[in-house]
């Protein structure tokens, strides 16, 4: 095969880019590599293409399915800030029910599957299930409006691009760095308390139940049956502004913290302006 295709295939709303490429290696029988390579003979892989396709690839891979590059580029994750892709899993983690496209051969991929970010489907705003487990989006009752406006925010920033006083993306990660608890358990294990428990109590009584949690500023996508505490945590920080910053520093010690101040404190410095963290509904 050489050149623009003789038939392709329109991309369903919010398809990922390799998904929509893997559909069309199946229309014409070869693998997703081979159809690939069509277009972008020194290609990686489709990952790669997902998430760091420059605009040269995006006019390439227009020039053969017959499309425009801005179509090819809203497919990927390429517009999207660089700690998106911390944000993004490497398969789908979930799926709507009401929007499910399995019974389809092959079941198309839509990025909003793999953003660690979402609970609800960008579609219709079903909550999500789980991909691997029976766990939907239940529980955390008291912070699901703050969730959703968290979820929200994370959105707008990696989709939108909207800056708010601190990036959302960046405040779902460092929520996830370990804390000291005060006073410290007599008995348990400190990797259980994280800074976001010092805003979510709730969520160290979810860690209380777990016997690992590999999950942190480096990989910090929660499993979707707890994320609604992350991303309520995001939306109480974005709504009090700094001076919870400056709380939250008081909960850690030694290199974590100075981590922590390192990447906070040309906020917190001029905190004063804002006066006391705001207490906040949630419901």
């Amino acid at each position: 095969m050489t050149g623009r295709l003789p038939v392709t295939l329109p991309p369903l709303p919010g398809e990922l880019l390799s998904s929509w490429i893997s559909r069309h290696a199946d229309f014409y029988a070869v693998t997703p590599s081979t159809m690939l390579r069509h277009g972008l003979p020194e290609a990686v892989s489709l990952r790669a293409i997902d998430l760091s396709l420059t605009k040269a690839q995006a006019n390439q891979i227009a020039e053969m399915f017959g499309v425009s590059p801005k179509l090819v580029r809203s497919l990927s994750f390429a517009d999207a800030p660089k700690v998106t892709h911390r944000f993004i899993s490497k398969s789908p983690m979930q799926r709507c029910a009401r929007c499910d496209h399995s019974a389809a051969d092959p079941p198309p991929i839509l990025r909003s599957e793999l953003q660690g970010w979402r609970i609800t489907c960008l579609h219709c705003g079903e909550p999500y299930q789980s991909n691997t487990t029976s766990d939907g989006v239940r529980g955390l009752a008291p912070y699901r409006a703050a969730a959703r406006r968290g979820e929200t925010l994370l959105h707008n920033h990696a989709e939108r691009g909207v800056e708010t006083w601190f990036a959302p993306l960046e405040i779902a990660r460092h929520l996830l760095m370990r804390r000291i608890p005060w006073p410290p358990p007599r008995e348990g294990d400190l990797w259980r308390y994280r800074l976001l428990g010092a805003i979510v109590p709730d969520f160290d009584d979810i860690l209380a139940k777990e016997t690992a949690f590999p999950f942190s500023p480096k990989h910090p996508i929660l499993p979707l049956n707890i994320r609604p505490a992350l991303l309520a945590g995001v939306a109480i920080i974005d709504r009090a502004g700094p001076p919870m910053l400056k709380m939250l520093q008081g909960h850690m010690m030694g290199d974590n913290k100075n981590r922590f101040v390192m990447a906070t404190d040309h906020f917190v410095t001029p905190a004063i302006e804002w006066g006391p963290p705001q207490q906040l509904q949630l419901i």
